[in-house]
C-alpha cells in the first residue's frame, strides 16, 4: 500500500514541463521504476520462491497438525 501511494505521488513529476522538472525528471523516473519493481517482486516473485523451497507442506499446515 505504501509503495502504491508513492508511485501515485511521483507520477506527475516525470511529465512536468518546467525548468526545475528537467533536473527532477530522471530521478522520478528511476524512483517509480524501482518502486514498481520492488512491489512486483514482493507480491509475486517472493511468494513463489517460498513455495518452491517449501518442504511439501506450508508452515501453517505443519503447525496445525502438530497441535491437533
Amino acid at each position: 500500500m505504501t509503495g502504491l501511494t508513492n508511485i501515485i505521488a511521483f507520477r506527475p513529476t516525470p511529465i512536468a514541463m518546467s525548468a526545475r522538472a528537467a533536473v527532477q525528471r530522471p530521478l522520478a523516473t528511476v524512483l517509480i521504476g524501482g518502486l514498481v519493481t520492488s512491489l512486483l517482486l514482493t507480491l509475486l516473485v517472493l511468494p513463489g520462491i517460498y513455495r518452491w523451497f517449501a518442504p511439501g507442506k506450508h508452515a501453517t499446515e505443519e503447525g496445525a497438525s502438530a497441535c491437533g
